[in-house]
């Protein structure tokens, strides 16, 4: 895999190790840093030039209205039941897009998938 993968504290243990078991590289925020603020958790990403993968909807408001700088976000939209498919196709969307997700927030639910430029 070419980048990492910043799993904010909030992304189910479940995704977490199913990301790790294909391959990619995962720094967790709740094994490194856990209670750190979203404004950290942003500036973490960028530091480690990481993808910031979340289930907090507040990171849209931080890049879109505050304007945030960061390396770019997937935001997972799931059902506790739909974990499996959702990490399915999680992995999926990586394999497929890979570096082009930097500078992109996207949002992952199981029936869409929105990628959206960071200006």
């Amino acid at each position: 895999m070419h980048f990492k993968i910043l799993a904010d504290e909030n992304v189910d243990f479940r995704i977490v190790r199913k990301l790790t078991e294909a391959g990619f590289e995962i720094i967790s925020v709740l094994k490194c840093c856990s209670g750190i603020s979203d404004k950290e958790v942003l500036k973490l990403a960028k530091k480690h030039n990481a993808l910031l993968l979340t289930e907090d909807s507040d990171f849209g408001e931080w890049i879109f209205s505050h304007k945030e700088k960061t390396t770019g976000v997937i935001f997972l939209r799931y059902k506790p039941f739909e974990y499996e498919n959702i990490s399915n196709l999680l992995i999926k969307i990586i394999k497929k897009y890979d570096i082009k997700l930097y500078d992109k927030f996207t949002t992952i639910t199981t029936k869409k998938i929105r990628i959206r430029e960071i200006t």
